[in-house]
């Protein structure tokens, strides 16, 4: 299937990466997602934080991309 995207826990994380993935992944600011993720274990009593963690366990990491360096020979 060409252009799926894939899940994953973001390399540039504060806490576990799964704010930030989730972020990335439906194209959003990585602020308002950590906003609705604390809102929602507060209205959800804790359900939405136990959830996080889970995502935590089962989400896999990005894959590193290394850059290429384009160096020409002198």
């Amino acid at each position: 299937m060409v252009g799926a995207k894939t899940l994953y826990r973001s390399r540039g994380a504060v806490l576990g990466g799964v704010c930030a993935g989730l972020a990335e992944y439906f194209a959003l600011d990585t602020v308002i997602v950590r906003v609705l993720t604390v809102a929602l274990a507060v209205v959800t009593a804790g359900f939405a934080a136990v959830v996080y963690v889970a995502l935590w366990l089962i989400l896999p990491q990005a894959p590193q991309h290394d850059s290429v360096v384009d160096v020409a020979p002198e």
